[in-house]
């Protein structure tokens, strides 16, 4: 059977996947919205479509009522589980809650403090349920903040609306979406079913370092910076302060042999800013 990659959420981490894979595979992918290269989902039947699948990556996110794949089409799934050779479920480091700045890995217990967290943490059991009973090969792969091109701090500072919000010992970590891609296809090359993987760059950082090293790279001034506690942000914005952790990514190093392009957020921001030219 041709290798045929179907993606529920064809968005930007998909996307960067499929350019990764080049012709090797053939891809359906779906989307909420109708277009000339995805199949409209929820609102059309996927069923033949599905049954082509030899791989199948879930890049749609939960909501209030669980996980929308298992919910539409966990029978679907099931019966195709014995043709799929892979299965990739894109989840966040949202699932390990706070740290206070700690680092975490992949055996590190579960402790969401954010309601997407805890969605994510609900969304991993039930598919790593749906595997056991089904036999999916499923992988995990567990996300931090996604940046690259068309996702990066230049506009905001360009156009002068960027702020440098400062909460003492935050520390994000980071992904560039190519090192997404080449983990996921790495994976892929080499199933080990069952597995989790962290998937982040080796430099976590405060956000404010990120807007200030931009600014740096455009020849602007830094960002003006706000204290935490009194700087007017949206409840979503300001949820994303309410962790602060540095995640380890050993795993996809040492078990699928990952060199990360962009290892840092200085390479990644250097090679943005190079190819905008």
């Amino acid at each position: 059977m041709k290798k045929t990659l179907f993606v529920f959420g064809y968005g930007y981490s998909a996307r960067a996947l499929v350019r990764e894979l080049g012709d090797d595979f053939t891809t359906i992918g779906t989307s909420r919205e109708a277009g000339s290269d995805v199949v409209k989902w929820p609102g059309s039947d996927i069923s033949e479509p599905l049954s082509c699948a030899t791989h199948l990556l879930i890049s749609a996110g939960p909501d209030g009522d669980g996980d929308p794949v298992l919910r539409k089409v966990r029978d679907d799934i099931s019966r195709i589980a014995p043709q799929l050779q892979w299965v990739g479920y894109l989840s966040t480091t949202g699932v390990y809650g706070d740290h206070q700045g700690g680092w975490v890995d992949e055996d590190t217990p579960l402790t969401p403090s954010t309601k997407r967290g805890q969605q994510r943490v609900i969304a991993e059991a039930a598919w790593q349920e749906l595997a056991d009973q089904a036999g999916l090969p499923l992988h995990i792969f567990r996300l931090a903040g996604i940046y690259g091109p068309g996702r990066g701090p230049f506009a905001k500072v360009r156009k002068g609306t960027a702020r440098r919000i400062i909460k003492k010992d935050q520390v994000f970590s980071r992904i560039h979406v190519d090192d997404i891609a080449q983990v996921l296809a790495a994976s892929i090359a080499q199933p080990n079913p069952g597995r989790v993987y962290n998937v982040c760059d080796d430099n976590a950082a405060p956000p404010e370092d990120v807007l200030e090293h931009a600014a740096k790279l455009l020849g602007l001034p830094t960002p003006p910076s706000e204290d935490f506690e009194t700087a007017e942000m949206t409840p979503m914005a300001r949820s994303f302060y309410a962790e602060s952790k540095r995640v380890r990514n050993d795993r996809i190093k040492d078990e699928l042999g990952v060199k990360l392009r962009y290892p840092t957020y200085q390479d990644g921001l250097a090679s943005l800013l190079k190819a905008e030219g």
